[in-house]
């Protein structure tokens, strides 16, 4: 047997083996500081706390920075939020055209009304789910529903509302998203959460009246979507809606 070429056989096999390794340990490097990634504009408690519950952030999640001032929002409805009449499309349309605000009102900004004033939310099993957006900000229970089938938008559902102006509250600054997330972590989520979005928008509790009033509020979602937590921007009161 050739020893010195045995030997450097072995050898080279035990470099492979740490490069492998080392490249395995950069990934889980990675990983871990991607899922907390917003971590960083977090204080040190709140920190703590988490490892403690051992909750962490999703890849790319982003805690935004801004701290506006909002008003609160009066609006009227025609019907209770949620339960509007489904209407089938004469025409089904590609359900890519969601993701291309052109196209979108293109292909259905004669059919839907109002359809430029709202804003992409979420993709569910069977539907679309648009926000009504008021200054580039979600309602977050206002929604227009677009359902799709073989890849082809079929129908849609449309929560109608109308902004009342005129003797609007004074706008407020609202709390940080990082306030909003560290009563939510050390009170209210469960251990093992993974937060996957906080943002800010307007919610409210819902009540047997045409005219409605909404506060500017953070909602937060969690990977497993198990539940909505909405944290009022103002008062820094906790919701939670499962």
């Amino acid at each position: 047997m050739d020893w010195g070429r045995a030997k450097s056989v072995l050898i080279f096999a035990f470099l492979l083996l740490n490069v492998i390794l080392g490249y395995q340990l950069w990934l889980n490097i990675r990983e871990g500081q991607s899922a907390n990634a917003g971590a960083n504009s977090l204080p040190p408690d709140t920190l703590a706390i988490m490892q403690q519950k051992d909750i962490s952030f999703a890849a790319n999640m982003h805690i935004p920075s801004d701290t506006p001032k909002l008003r609160d929002l009066t609006f009227r409805v025609t019907n209770k939020l949620g339960i509007g009449e489904r209407h089938e499309l004469e025409k089904p349309v590609e359900s890519k055209i969601v993701f291309n605000e052109k196209e979108l009102q293109s292909d259905l900004g004669a059919v839907i009304p109002d359809l430029d004033q709202y804003g992409f939310d979420s993709d569910r099993d069977v539907e679309f789910v648009f926000n009504r957006m008021v200054d580039n900000r979600p309602m977050f229970d206002v929604k227009l529903e677009l359902f799709y089938s073989n890849q082809k938008i079929t129908a849609y559902r449309q929560d109608a509302i109308e902004l009342v102006t005129g003797e609007e509250a004074p706008a407020q600054t609202v709390i940080s998203a990082t306030k909003a997330l560290g009563s939510l972590i050390e009170l209210h989520l469960p251990n093992g959460a993974v937060i996957r979005e906080i943002k800010l928008g307007y919610h409210g509790q819902p009540f047997d009246s045409e005219t409605q009033f909404w506060s500017p509020s953070w909602r937060v979602l969690l990977e497993d979507n198990s539940s909505y937590y909405y944290v009022d921007a103002v008062s820094g009161e906790v919701e939670t809606v499962s």
